[in-house]
C-alpha cells in the first residue's frame, strides 16, 4: 500500500486532494517543505504559501548534488517531524519473537511515612496487579495520606493496561476510556483506593500513559501536575509499508469519562511547573539533587516544614536503584540511617530536601488536603 494513498485517506484531519497521476515524491517532498517554508517565512497577508509542486521540481532540477533517493528521505523524514504527533513509523516487522522486558513495572517509595510515590515504568499487561501488589505492602506498614503518580516519562499504547490500572481507583461502574475499540468501563468493587491522588505529567508523557493521566483527571480521581503532556493519545491504524515498516496514523482522538476528547495539543496540567528538560531528568534519576544555580531562585517552596534553608546534610543522596531497594523491603527513604540513641535522635541531622519541583508541589498539595481533612473531621 502506497504511503500517500494511506496519509490522503487515513490522517485526520484529512489533507488536502491532489491531482491524479502526480508523483509520490513531490506530495511527499512538498509536504515537507512547504510545511518547513510556512513555519520560518510566513506568506504575507492575502497571499497563498508556495506550492509544494513548484518548490520540489526546483529543488530537483537545480539543488546541487541531491539525487531522488536523497529527497525521498529528506521529504519522508521532514514530513514525520512535521506531524510527529499523528504519524509515526513504528519500525519493521520482527520476524522472531520479541523478547519480553520482565523488569519491574513498578517502584514506590514513602515520604513522610504518609505520602506514597509511585514511579510508573511502562504501561503493560500486569502493571495494574503489581501496583496492587506495592500498594498494599506500603499500605501494611505505613498510614497513607495521599498518593502520587509519576506518569513522566512514561508511554505506549497499551490502553488496555492504564484501564486496567485506573480500574484500581473506581468502587462502581463507569465509562472510562474509549481507543477505537468502544467504551471501556470500570468495575464493582469494594476494595478501591479513595486517596487522595497527585500525577505528574511532562511533554514525554504519551499514548497510553495520556490516556491514564486524562481518565484519572476528568473522573476527578487526581490534579495533574507539570507540564502539558505529549499529545499522542490517540485512536490509530497501522499500515505495512513495502519496506516491512508499519506507518502508525492517528485517525481520532482518544476520549475519556463521557467523551471529553483528549487534544492533539496535549493534556494541560492543573498546576504548571516549568523547569528546563535537562534539570528535569536529572531531578527524576535523583529527585535529592541540588538544583542547579539558575533554578534556585525559582525554586518550588520546600515540602518539609521542618527543613532549614540549605541542602547540606550529612545524608548522602540515594539514586534510583537504592530507592527500588528500600520500596522492596518497605523502608522509608527518611529512614536510612536510623538513630540508635535519644542522642542519635537529637543530633541527626534534618532529612533530606526534595528538590525535584514538580514532586516537592506534589507533596505540598497532598500535605495541604490532609490538613484540611484532619479539620473537617474535628
Amino acid at each position: 500500500m502506497d504511503l500517500d494513498l494511506i496519509l490522503k485517506t487515513q490522517l485526520q484531519p484529512r489533507r488536502p486532494r491532489v491531482k491524479e497521476g502526480k508523483c509520490f515524491l513531490p506530495l511527499l517532498l512538498g509536504a515537507w517543505v512547504t510545511a518547513m517554508i510556512c513555519g520560518r517565512c510566513p506568506a504575507a497577508p492575502g497571499k497563498e504559501p508556495p506550492s509544494f509542486q513548484e518548490v520540489y521540481e526546483l529543488l530537483k532540477e537545480n539543488l546541487a548534488g541531491a539525487t531522488e533517493a536523497e529527497l525521498n528521505e529528506a521529504a519522508v523524514r521532514g514530513l514525520l517531524d512535521q506531524l510527529a504527533a499523528k504519524v509515526s513509523v513504528v519500525g519493521e516487522t520482527p520476524r522472531t519473537p520479541v523478547s519480553t522486558n520482565t523488569s519491574a513495572s513498578i517502584s514506590a517509595v514513602v515520604f513522610d511515612r504518609s505520602y506514597g510515590y509511585f514511579r510508573v515504568r511502562r504501561l503493560a499487561p500486569g502493571t495494574d496487579q503489581e501496583f496492587q501488589a506495592v500498594y498494599t505492602r506500603l499500605q501494611s506498614t505505613n498510614t497513607l495520606k495521599g498518593l502520587i503518580l509519576d506518569l513522566r516519562f512514561t508511554g505506549g499504547q497499551d490502553y488496555a493496561a492504564a484501564v486496567a490500572l485506573a480500574d484500581r481507583f473506581f468502587a462502581r461502574e463507569q465509562p472510562l476510556v474509549d481507543w477505537g475499540e468502544g467504551w471501556k468501563k470500570s468495575t464493582v468493587k469494594t476494595n478501591a483506593i479513595v486517596l487522595p491522588v497527585a500525577v505528574l505529567v511532562n511533554r514525554k508523557t504519551t499514548g497510553a500513559a495520556e490516556a491514564l493521566a486524562g481518565i484519572l483527571r476528568h473522573r476527578d480521581v487526581g490534579l495533574l501536575i507539570g507540564t502539558n503532556t505529549a499529545g499522542q493519545a490517540s485512536m490509530a491504524r497501522e499500515f505495512l509499508l513495502k519496506t516491512g515498516q508499519r506507518l502508525r496514523l492517528a485517525i481520532a482522538p482518544v476520549k475519556v469519562a463521557d467523551g471529553q476528547e483528549l487534544p492533539f495539543s496535549g493534556i494541560k496540567a492543573d498546576i504548571e511547573v516549568e523547569v528546563s528538560p535537562e534539570d528535569e531528568l536529572a531531578w527524576y534519576e535523583d529527585a535529592f539533587l541540588a538544583p542547579p544555580k539558575s533554578a534556585r531562585s525559582a525554586s518550588v517552596t520546600t515540602n518539609e516544614t521542618n527543613l532549614a534553608s540549605t541542602n547540606r546534610s550529612t545524608h548522602r543522596r540515594m539514586n534510583e536503584a537504592e530507592l527500588v531497594r528500600m520500596s522492596r523491603e518497605g523502608q522509608s527513604p527518611e529512614r536510612e540511617f536510623p538513630p540508635t540513641n535519644a542522642l542519635g535522635r537529637l543530633l541527626e541531622p534534618p532529612p533530606q530536601m526534595v528538590n525535584d519541583p514538580a514532586l516537592a508541589r506534589a507533596l505540598d498539595l497532598l500535605k495541604g488536603l490532609a490538613v484540611v481533612q484532619q479539620f473537617r473531621s474535628i
